[in-house]
C-alpha cells in the first residue's frame, strides 16, 4: 500500500514536471521567484513546486483602441478610434517589465491617439491618414519597446464629427466648389477674349475676311425656317450712292 502511494506520487511529480508549449508560445520560467529564462517551443522539464511557468503568446495581437474624444488644432471636436497590431519579441521583458502588457499597450495607445490628433487639423486627419498612422506607430513603438513589444501597424479606423460641424463643412465645401466654378468660367471668358482679339487682328489686316465671315453667318442663319434677317447696308455703299447722285 505504501509502495503504491509512493509510485503514485512519483508519477504525479513527473507529470507536473513535463511542460509542452506550442510553436507560437514561450514559457517564461521562475525558480523560487528568480527569472531563469524562456523555454520552448516543444517539450521540456521543470522542477515541480520550485519552478513556475508563465506562457506568453508570440502571435500578432489585434488591439482595438476605444473611441477617444479629441479637439483638433483647428478646434474641431471629433471622436476617433483606432486599431493597433503588435507582437511580443522578448517574452521575458513582457512578463517582468510590465504587469499586463496588453492592457499597458492599450492605455499608451489611447494616450498617444489623443496627443497626436490634438496637434493636427481635421483636414490632415481625413486627407493624410497614412502620415498620421505612421506617427502613431512610431510613438507607441518607442514606448512599448522596453516591454519587448514591437508595434507593426496603427490604423485610424473611424473619425466621427458632430452633426453641426458636418453642416458647416458641407457649406464650406459648397462655397469652395462655387469659387472654383467661377474661376473656371472666368478663365474660359479670358481665353475666348484672347482668341477674339487674335481673330480681330487678323481681320484688320485683311478687310475682305470680315466680309466673308459676315456672309458665312448670313448663310448659317438662312438655313433656319421662319427666320427674319435684318440686312444692314454698309456705310461705304451709301456714300458711293450719294456721290453718284450728286454727280
Amino acid at each position: 500500500m505504501a509502495l503504491g502511494i509512493i509510485i503514485a506520487v512519483i508519477v504525479l511529480f513527473l507529470i507536473s514536471a513535463i511542460k509542452v508549449v506550442r510553436e507560437y508560445e514561450r514559457g517564461v520560467i521562475f525558480r523560487l521567484g528568480r527569472l531563469v529564462g524562456a523555454k520552448g517551443p516543444g517539450l521540456f522539464l521543470i522542477i515541480p513546486i520550485v519552478d513556475k511557468m508563465v506562457k506568453v503568446d508570440l502571435r500578432t495581437i489585434t488591439l482595438d483602441v476605444p473611441p477617444q474624444e479629441v479637439i483638433t488644432r483647428d478646434n474641431v471636436p471629433v471622436s476617433v478610434n483606432a486599431v493597433v497590431y503588435f507582437r511580443v519579441l522578448d517574452p521575458q521583458a513582457a512578463v517582468v517589465e510590465v504587469l499586463d502588457f496588453i492592457e499597458a499597450t492599450r492605455q499608451i495607445s489611447m494616450t498617444t491617439l489623443r496627443s497626436v490628433l490634438g496637434r493636427v487639423e481635421l483636414d490632415d486627419i481625413l486627407s493624410e491618414r497614412d502620415k498620421v498612422n505612421r506617427e502613431l506607430q512610431q510613438i507607441i513603438d518607442e514606448h512599448t519597446d522596453p516591454w519587448g513589444i514591437k508595434v507593426s501597424t496603427v490604423e485610424v479606423k473611424d473619425v466621427k464629427i458632430p452633426t453641426e460641424m458636418q453642416r458647416a463643412i458641407a457649406r464650406q465645401a459648397e462655397a469652395e466648389r462655387e469659387r472654383r466654378s467661377k474661376v473656371i468660367n472666368a478663365e474660359g471668358e479670358f481665353q475666348a477674349a484672347e482668341k477674339l482679339r487674335e481673330a480681330a487682328a487678323i481681320m484688320l489686316e485683311a478687310p475682305g475676311a470680315l466680309q466673308l465671315r459676315y456672309l458665312q453667318t448670313l448663310s448659317e442663319i438662312s438655313t433656319e425656317n421662319a427666320t427674319t434677317i435684318v440686312f444692314p447696308v454698309p456705310i461705304e455703299l451709301l456714300d458711293a450712292l450719294h456721290g453718284r447722285s450728286q454727280g
